[in-house]
C-alpha cells in the first residue's frame, strides 16, 4: 500500500547518498558540486560548496563525527575539519580505480568504498587495499545494524549482496542477500528490522525487501529514484531523491528536476 508522496525540495540536479544525521537529512547534489542537510520540510539548513568543479559522490561520518566524503576530484577522499576545510583523508593511489561511488563507514571507523567493479576498505590508520571486486556495478552499500554484514546494490546484477565484516574488516562469506528478479537497485537504506529499501530509477520506484528477495512494500514514484534515507522523528519516514533520467549524455544540460521526496512508512511483519 502506498501512503501519500510528499515533495519537500524541488530544483536540484540529482540527488544521491541521502543520510539521516543529527536530526537533518544530509544529500550529495549532483551536477551542482554542492553537499546540503535539511530538515524535514526541506527548507536548507547547511550548504557545503565543493572547491571543485567535479561530484560529491558519498557521505558518511567517522565514529568521531567527522564528514566524509568521495568525491571526483584529485584527492577522492575528503574530511570535513572543524573550521570547514575540506583536507585529503587516506591516499587511494595504490587501488586501481578512480571511478568512486558510495561508501560506509563502521562503528570502528573503517570506511569502505565502492566503484569501478569493487570495493575498497580504508582502515583508521589510513592503509587501503581492495576487499572485494567483480561487482557488476556497485551502487548502494550499508552495514546492517549488527555491525556485522555489509550489504552492496550491484545495479547492474539486479540483486542485493552481502558479506560478513571479519574482526580486522576483511569482508567475507559473500552471497547473494536478494535477487531483485526486474529490480535495478541505486541507493539503498535498512530498517529497524532488518528490510532493505531500495532505489530503483529506470522502474521509478522505491522497494522494501526481505533477506532472500520477498518484497514487502512498494512506493511508486513519478520519476526515477536514485537513493532513499529513514528518518524523522521516529525514523518511519522515507526520503527519496527523484528525478528525471536522461541519460549520461543529459545530465548536465542544466534542467533542474531533481527532488527529494518523503512518505510515511510502517514495518510490515
Amino acid at each position: 500500500m502506498n501512503n501519500s508522496i510528499r515533495t519537500i525540495l524541488t530544483g536540484l540536479g540529482y540527488g544521491e547518498s541521502p543520510r539521516w544525521h543529527n536530526g537533518l537529512l544530509w544529500f550529495c547534489n549532483w551536477t551542482m558540486q554542492e553537499v546540503v542537510a535539511i530538515d524535514t520540510d526541506g527548507n536548507r539548513k547547511i550548504t557545503i560548496k565543493m572547491p571543485f568543479t567535479t561530484f560529491p559522490f558519498s557521505i558518511d561520518w567517522l565514529p568521531d563525527g567527522q564528514l566524509i566524503i568521495i568525491s571526483a576530484s584529485d584527492q577522492p577522499l575528503l574530511r570535513m575539519e572543524a573550521d570547514g576545510s575540506l583536507i585529503s583523508h587516506a591516499n587511494l593511489s595504490n587501488l586501481n580505480t578512480k571511478a568512486w561511488n558510495e561508501l560506509a563507514i563502521d562503528k570502528k571507523g573503517n570506511i569502505y568504498i565502492n566503484g569501478g567493479n569493487m570495493i575498497a576498505l580504508i582502515k583508521p590508520d589510513g592503509s587501503s587495499k581492495m576487499v572485494a571486486d567483480d561487482i557488476l556495478f556497485p551502487n548502494g552499500m550499508v552495514i546492517a545494524n549488527d555491525h556485522s554484514t555489509l550489504i552492496i546494490a550491484e545495479s547492474y546484477g539486479k540483486r542485493l549482496t552481502a558479506f560478513n565484516i571479519s574482526d580486522n574488516g576483511i569482508l567475507t562469506n559473500r552471497r547473494v542477500w536478494a535477487d531483485l528478479k526486474d529490480g535495478v537497485p541505486d541507493g539503498i537504506c535498512i530498517d529497524e528490522e532488518g528490510a532493505i529499501w531500495y532505489a530503483d530509477v529506470p522502474n521509478k520506484r522505491c522497494v522494501r525487501v526481505k533477506e532472500g528477495g520477498e518484497v514487502l512494500q512498494v512506493v511508486n514514484l513519478d520519476k526515477g529514484c536514485f537513493a532513499c534515507a529513514l528518518g524523522g522523528a521516529n525514523r518511519k519516514t522515507l526520503f527519496m531523491t527523484t528525478a528525471e533520467w536522461r541519460g549520461f549524455e543529459k545530465m548536465f544540460d542544466g534542467k533542474k528536476t531533481g527532488e527529494i521526496q518523503s512518505t510515511e512508512v510502517s514495518i510490515i511483519k
